[in-house]
């Protein structure tokens, strides 16, 4: 089974529809990562009360540049207004069906150390429509608690637990060295998308969907940009290598949970 590929530059398997039934182009995974941007946006402007937004008024809060986002909702086939912008209440439906949310995805959590309890606790997932429906760990200590009023169970009871949970998503959030192991049966269990917060490689089959988050690298990264303007700043060129930062979809890099 190959590692994840590197995917800076990879395009989307699956080609979806618009709404009126028409193919779409693959979207490349760094405008599917966007698209996820704009409907948080768009979802607290409909909290506002907001019904339309212009494109440079989407683009701004979205921290981009609004010749891209017209490009990036270009390949949903969803065109603004001129003189009014994108209804918001449109775009927003329209954004959730693309990315899947038109229906909830059940999410199955494994590893409910010091952060699997705060992602089970996490409330956000829910609400956006990733409710977490199945905990797994292997310490008897952490078995048959309940969490969100989950009940957590051995990490052997995945095969069978999952498919009956109905789980799309499986979230590791194990020590590295297990990882595997648990990334095999949820794999097995017919989990085809997960979110890897273990610090290590998971080995998947072609059709099976891997992101990683990995805390460390990022502040690593940050780090070196730190130092980077703190040399330019003393009027230092810093002579270090260029970081090799991995990056998102099937050799994942950080996403953000917000």
């Amino acid at each position: 089974m190959p590692p994840q590929a590197d995917s800076s530059t990879a395009e989307t398997p699956d080609t979806p529809e618009n709404s009126s039934g028409r193919a779409l182009k693959a979207i490349p995974e760094a405008t599917v990562t966007r698209l996820a941007v704009y409907l948080r946006v768009l979802g607290q402007l409909a909290e506002g009360g907001a019904e339309t937004v212009s494109s440079e008024e989407l683009a701004s809060v979205a921290g981009v540049n609004s010749a891209k986002l017209r490009k990036d909702l270009s390949h949903i086939g969803s065109y603004g207004i001129r003189g009014v912008g994108y209804d918001v209440a449109s775009l927003q439906h329209e954004l959730e069906r693309v990315l899947g949310l038109d229906h909830p995805q059940a999410v199955a959590l494994v590893g409910v150390g010091n952060l699997g309890h705060a992602l089970a606790g996490y409330g956000g997932f829910g609400g956006r429509g990733f409710p977490v429906t199945a905990l797994f760990d292997v310490d008897p200590d952490l078995v048959g608690i309940k969490i969100n009023g989950i009940v957590v169970r051995h990490v052997r009871d995945i095969p069978t637990e999952c498919p009956a949970a109905g789980v799309t998503i499986g979230m590791i959030a194990t020590p590295a060295q297990a990882a595997q192991g648990v990334c095999d049966q949820l794999v097995g269990a017919g989990v085809r998308s997960i979110l890897n917060f273990a610090p290590t490689v998971l080995q998947v089959p072609e059709e099976v969907e891997v992101r990683k988050v990995d805390l460390a690298v990022e502040l690593q990264v940050l780090a070196f940009h730190v130092a980077g303007r703190g040399n330019a700043a003393g009027g230092i060129s810093p002579d270090v290598p260029a970081v090799a930062r991995v990056v998102n979809g099937r050799n994942g890099s950080a996403v953000p949970l917000s």
